[in-house]
């Protein structure tokens, strides 16, 4: 199983950027949809933003959409998420995603998560 993990998480201010790396090894994600959730503490488990396989097809939620671009180096094995205009509701730990099976369409709801990263905080505060 691909194992995940994020980095670029960190303590920012409210306005500012910041870019989230997932890097994968023991498997390539060449054929896998890979998405970027968040949990904030009391919240359940949310999709931020997908992209399939061949990176033409990308969905971001409601909440982040403008401020958000999911992107992936199928090359480098990893995939990014970054965050501009950040605000104190994005603080949360952020998880990095693959798809339960190969050339899946939708990566929309944890039940659709074959493999997780083990997490980055993410705290946006003045």
């Amino acid at each position: 199983q691909v194992k995940l993990v994020e980095s670029g998480g960190g303590l920012v201010q409210p306005g500012d950027s910041l870019t989230l790396s997932c890097a994968a090894s023991g498997g390539t994600l060449d054929r896998y949809a890979m998405g970027w959730f968040r949990q904030a503490p009391g919240k359940e488990r949310e999709i931020v933003a997908s992209i399939t396989w061949s990176g033409g097809t990308t969905y971001y939620a409601d909440s982040v959409k403008g401020r958000v671009t999911i992107s992936r180096d199928n090359a480098k094995n990893t995939v990014y998420l970054q965050m501009n205009s950040l605000k104190p509701e994005d603080t949360a730990v952020y998880y990095c995603a693959a798809s339960a099976s190969p050339f899946q369409r939708q990566l929309l709801l944890p039940t659709d998560v074959g493999s997780w990263g083990q997490g980055t905080q993410v705290t946006v505060s003045s």
